[in-house]
């Protein structure tokens, strides 16, 4: 599994506009130069967040990019989705059939099993992860995110649990 720049980048940018303390947000300048980033790339970014609604542009000379909604409301993966797509969709079988029309495994795919599952897996725990988890130190960020963890295999062995027992 590979995350893409676009993603990466894209999440440092909000986190970087999440944790900015002025009212008018910040200017894709001054972004440009808090993560290394040209600014042409930093204005792709910043047009493909506001056009999901994760963020907003303020009027003016001073203007710059704030979030639209509050950072707990930010879901980490629609964040990445709208960024990058998922890891493994619908259309994944269909581009990645060889020289033929149709995949020789599309009947009867294990591969196709443990995409699903990873991607299953990888949206159980990106769901409950919001922006606000992000935007402080690495290690608070750290904490909450192991919590996470292992509130989201909780809750898969209790659901496994209850389709035994029922």
């Amino acid at each position: 599994m590979k995350i893409t720049a676009q993603e990466e980048y894209g999440l440092r940018i909000l986190i970087r506009i999440a944790r900015c303390q002025n009212k008018a947000g910040m200017s894709i300048p001054q972004l440009s130069e808090a993560e290394g980033l040209s600014s042409p790339y930093v204005a792709k970014l910043t047009r493909m967040l506001r056009m999901e609604g994760f963020i907003n542009s303020t009027p003016g000379y001073k203007g710059g990019y704030i979030l639209a909604v509050p950072s707990e409301s930010i879901n980490i993966n629609k964040v990445l989705k709208a960024l990058g797509g998922a890891l493994f969709n619908s259309a994944y079988c269909g581009s990645h059939s060889g020289t033929l029309k149709l995949c020789t495994n599309s009947v009867d795919c294990s591969v196709r099993s443990l995409w699903q599952m990873i991607q299953f897996t990888a949206d159980q725990l990106l769901d409950r992860v919001t922006l606000q988890d992000l935007v402080s130190s690495e290690s608070r960020s750290g904490q909450l995110l192991e919590q996470k963890v292992q509130e989201s295999a909780s809750d898969y062995l209790a659901k496994k649990w209850t389709a035994i027992t029922d």
